[in-house]
C-alpha cells in the first residue's frame, strides 16, 4: 500500500511540474489506468510486472560479458516522447573521483538475473568513447 501511495505521490509531483504532459489527450499508455477529474491533473495507477524503476537503474553496476564490473549507470536521459534512450555511464576512477561519463544507447543495457549488462563490451571499449558532458 505504501508503494502504491508513493508512487501515486512521485507521479503527482512530476505531473505538476510537467502540465503539458497532462494536458496530452487520448489514451493512457499501455499498463497506466488513468483517473482524471481535473483537466490539468491525472491520478495513475502503474503495474510493474515487465518494468523496472529508474531509481533501480541510476546507481547500478553495469557489467561485461565476461561478468566483470565496467561502470555503473550515472543516469538516463529521456526524449520529448518519454522514452528512455540514452544511459549515461560512469567508468573508471575510484568512488566517483576519476571516472568518466560516457552515453550509450539505453536499448543496449540487458537485464540478466538482477543485473545490467551490456554485451560485447569491454572497460577499455568505454574508456575509449568520447566523454559525456551534459
Amino acid at each position: 500500500m505504501l508503494k502504491r501511495f508513493s508512487l501515486g505521490v512521485t507521479m503527482l509531483a512530476a505531473l505538476a511540474l510537467c502540465p503539458a504532459a497532462a494536458q496530452q489527450a487520448g489514451a493512457p499508455p499501455a499498463g497506466v489506468t488513468a483517473t482524471t477529474n481535473n483537466p490539468n491533473l491525472a491520478v495513475a495507477s502503474v503495474r510493474l510486472e515487465n518494468g523496472i524503476r529508474a531509481s533501480r537503474l541510476i546507481g547500478a553496476t553495469v557489467y561485461g560479458e565476461q561478468s566483470e564490473a565496467i561502470g555503473s549507470v550515472d543516469d538516463l536521459v529521456m526524449t520529448e516522447g518519454d522514452k528512455v534512450t540514452v544511459a549515461v555511464v560512469s567508468v573508471g576512477g575510484v568512488l566517483g573521483l576519476g571516472s568518466k561519463l560516457v552515453a550509450v544507447p539505453f536499448g543496449q543495457l540487458k537485464r540478466d538475473a538482477d543485473r545490467l549488462v551490456l554485451p560485447g563490451v569491454t572497460k577499455d571499449a568505454l574508456n575509449a568513447m568520447p566523454s559525456f558532458v551534459y
